[in-house]
Order: structure tokens, then sequence, then C-alpha cells
């Protein structure tokens, strides 16, 4: 077997039975086995997967978790590459799967590949569908294979850390001989990146899959926008000890300075009055729930286990996801 496409599933609805009817219709001489994992669907999600007569594993919500779950995962499968894929990320076109792992063979010491995300314009706000496109114009418009190259700047430079670190498994690939022996570790947010930051210092590449992508984006109702980002930024610590800001008053001057800038991209956009007005007024909202979460997740790691917990239990996206 050439590959294992491992996808983690609870409660997928109608994005997952659209990635697994894609992911069935690819074109491809590589041959491909699918293991979901789920973890308490209580939709059709598992009926849906059997009738696809992929392999499927159920797991206790409680159990889950995004570093261990895709491990378990990955340890089912036979194939000599693994496939990370969310069940709301759509491959693009039939030759995805194709795209995303040929690459792989370029070079022995490309130890992951990542395709890019296109947003759905279609239900994704003018925000995303910029964040999206630009986090992935930095890695170039052609198949890429990139290493740690600059220890220095790696210390130094948050953008060059944040280059070199990311990784992305709603849509990657890796060599399953170098993750049997550096598996994700059990961590609830951003175990892709932790993952890439560890193998990038080891020595390994990874690879820019230009050819891959798959349509997955967000629009979050705003309190769970909010939850996202405490998980997020608590993450962004963990891989480069990145905080949003380290006082009220940074705090203060970085919303506004994003604010100006957002501000400034709504202005110049090709939005009639009415959806210019209507977006900034939910872009000062939106950047209000962004930054206070993203300053409890920052500063989480200096609190007492009894104070992290409890702003897990109010703010946790992924703590309400393992006891729901």
């Amino acid at each position: 077997m050439d590959i294992s496409i491992v996808i983690p599933v609870k409660n997928g609805g109608e994005k997952f039975k659209k990635c697994l009817a894609m992911i069935k219709n690819q074109k491809t001489s590589l041959t491909y086995e699918v293991i979901c994992v789920d973890s308490g669907s209580k939709d059709d999600s598992i009926a849906v997967i059997k009738e696809y007569g992929y392999t499927l594993y159920e797991i206790p919500a409680a159990e889950f978790g995004h570093g261990k779950t895709r491990n378990f995962g990955a340890s089912k499968g036979s194939g000599q590459f693994i496939v990370f894929i969310t069940q709301d990320a759509i491959p693009a076109h039939e030759n995805w799967l194709e795209n995303l792992v040929r690459p792989m063979y370029l070079d022995k010491d490309i130890v992951g590949g990542f395709g890019a995300h296109y947003p759905d314009f279609e239900n994704c706000n003018v925000f995303e569908i910029r964040n999206i496109t630009e986090c992935f114009r930095q890695f170039g418009d052609q198949t890429n294979i990139i290493s740690l190259d600059d220890q220095s700047a790696f210390l130094k430079n948050d953008a060059y850390r944040g280059y070199i670190s990311f990784f992305s498994d709603n849509n990657s690939c890796v060599r399953k001989s170098i993750f049997e022996i550096y598996p994700y570790d059990d961590v609830n947010f951003a175990e892709d990146q932790i993952w890439m930051r560890k193998m990038m210092e080891k020595g390994y590449k990874k690879v820019f899959c230009y050819d891959a992508p798959v349509i997955h984006s967000h629009n979050y109702p705003l309190k769970e926008y909010f939850t996202r980002c405490y998980d997020e930024y608590k993450g962004l610590y963990n891989i480069q000890q990145y905080r949003i800001a380290r006082s009220v008053p940074e705090l203060l001057k970085e919303y506004l300075k994003i604010c100006w800038y957002e501000l400034n991209y709504v202005r110049h956009s090709e939005l009639s009055i009415s959806e210019k007005i209507k977006n900034i007024i939910y872009m000062f909202i939106r950047n209000y729930f962004k930054f206070k979460a993203g300053y409890l997740g920052g500063k989480y790691h200096l609190l007492d286990e009894d104070k992290q917990i409890k702003l897990d239990r109010k703010f946790s996206q992924q703590f309400k996801q393992r006891n729901s």
C-alpha cells in the first residue's frame, strides 16, 4: 500500500460527505486506503463511512486528542505515506492525492508535505479569505522544498520561525517510517506545527505541494471564533513562545494596529458601501474577540494549574469537544 488516508471524524455533516466523494474519485496510480477515526458522531457520519466501505474505528469523545487520535489512525495504516485530511476539507480536484504525495519522492529527507487551502467564497468572510490567501502565497507558486537554512533567523525572527514551522494536517502527507519514530505530541492544538518545528530542527525538509489544494475555510460565529482563538494562541506559545501581547497597553496598541490595517483593506475593496460598513463593524468586534482570546491563551502558561483548568472549561473549544 502506498498511502493511508487518515480522517478524524465527529459529526462531519455535508462537507464530510463531499470530502469522501472527492477522495473516492481521485485519479492516481498510487494505491490508497481510507481510515476514519470517529469520536462520538451523533449524525449519519458512521453510516456514510460504512457506505463507502472505508475502515472505521470508534473511540469515546473523552479519548479524542488532535495529536493522539491522528497517531492512532496512522498506526492502523499500511501505507508508505500517511495523508492527513480533516472532515471539512474538500479536495479541490481529482489529482489532489497524486499531487500531494508525488513530491515526497523528490528527496528522501522530506518528512512532510502540505497543500494550500482555498477559501469557500460563498461561506467565508472577507478577512478569512485574505488571511488564507496570504498564508499560502508565502510558499510560492510551484512545488517548493523547504529546509531550515538560517539558524540565527530561526531563533530571532518570528516570521521566519513561523514559515519554517508551518504545517497543516488539514491537508498534509507524512513519511510513515519517520512518523513512527517521531509521532505527534499529545496536545490539544497545533500538533502539526509543533511536530514540523521539531522535524526541521532535526535537519529534515518539508515540501509545499502547490498543485494539491483543498477547499477549507471557516466563518465561525463570534463566540466559537473566540474559543478557537484561545486554543490557537495557547498552541502558538507552545510552538514559538509567541504571545499576541505581553501587557494590556501593548494589547490595545496591537488591536488598533490590525484594525487600521483591515479598515484600509475594506476601504479599498470592491464591496458596496453598505457591505463595507457592515464588514467594518464586524471587523472591530471580531478583532476584539481575537485579541482578548489571544491574550488569555498567550499567558496561559503563566497561570497555576487550577486557573488553567478554569480557563479551559470556560473558553477552550478543544476541552468542550473532548467532553461532549
